[in-house]
């Protein structure tokens, strides 16, 4: 049998053109390529430079590479936004000689590929491990980031919030979870991931295991990176406004972490939640989630 995510793939990618989006390979520098998916009117700079819909960068979480994970997004807000969604390093089409893979050297190239793409400012849109990228960014970057949306996440993967979260899953390291070396833990990952994940046939996880694991001694050292001391965590003084989209049932971050992380992010912080709805949210519940994302997005651009 055919693998379906390789018969899905070319699908997708005419969805995507079908809506104004296509891929883009960019070498920020010598070594390291960037795969993003840009907005189709970007190609000419003359339409580039007098279109002035606003940006939205989508960041994917650790699960699957970007398009694959946004694509009911990119769906909802292509008309109204220009919409970029970058590969992070060793995911997609997205590579690097270098030997850095911490979440500021993924902020940086996502900066720099942004920046080579004429991105001046945007809203970044960040799903778990692209939560913790989208901080960084705009800690790094306030220039470039103008607003931060952030779904089941946390400013930092520390050592502490890594333990709780490690025993509350029941797992050892986040590359047993993260990165199965079978069939069947993929299929536990979604079932953890997800509120209700529905049933699917064994072999739709196997085709899924043999599509999206690849690079994977990279993507273990990209995890090695991942977590910080807890003496080594500050919690920057943001100029964005950020807001929190949560799955209320996140069993990986859950809400007391999304109200600590409100907390930290201050004042101009807001948290929602969606009922039923876990980690994936996004793709569990995509019409509930963009229509709340797009209310946000709207209220971020007005106000």
């Amino acid at each position: 049998m055919m693998n379906i995510f390789s018969l899905y793939t070319p699908f997708l990618h005419w969805l995507m053109n079908l809506v104004g989006v296509k891929p883009q390979r960019i070498e920020i520098e010598p070594g390291t390529i960037l795969n993003f998916w840009v907005p189709i009117e970007t190609t000419n700079k003359e339409t580039q430079n007098h279109n002035k819909k606003p940006v939205v960068v989508l960041l994917h979480g650790f699960g699957a590479n970007g398009i694959l994970t946004w694509q009911f997004q990119v769906l909802a807000l292509a008309k109204k936004y220009r919409v970029y969604v970058p590969d992070f390093l060793f995911f997609g089409d997205s590579i690097t000689d270098k030997s850095e893979r911490t979440v500021d050297f993924q902020a940086e190239c996502m900066a720099k590929g942004l920046g080579k793409l004429g991105v001046e400012r945007c809203t970044l849109v960040g799903l778990s491990y692209g939560g913790m990228v989208g901080f960084k960014m705009a800690e790094k970057y306030p220039n470039l980031v103008e607003s931060l949306v952030v779904t089941c996440s946390v400013m930092a993967l520390t050592q502490s919030i890594s333990n709780t979260a490690l025993e509350g899953l029941g797992f050892k390291c986040w590359a047993d979870f993260l990165l199965p070396n079978s069939v069947d833990g993929i299929k536990v990952f979604f079932d953890i991931a997800s509120y209700k994940f529905p049933w699917l046939p064994k072999f739709v996880y196997k085709h899924f295991f043999e599509t999206m694991f690849d690079n994977r001694n990279e993507r273990s050292e990209l995890l090695d990176a991942l977590v910080i001391s807890d003496e080594d965590f500050y919690i920057p003084r943001y100029t964005q406004r950020i807001r929190l989209l949560w799955g209320e049932n996140d069993s990986i971050f859950d809400m007391e972490t999304a109200q600590n992380l409100k907390d930290q992010a201050g004042e101009k912080a807001r948290l929602q939640s969606i009922e039923k709805a876990g980690h994936l949210v996004n793709m569990e519940r995509p019409f509930i989630y963009n229509r709340q994302l797009k209310e946000i997005l709207a209220s971020l651009v007005e106000e």
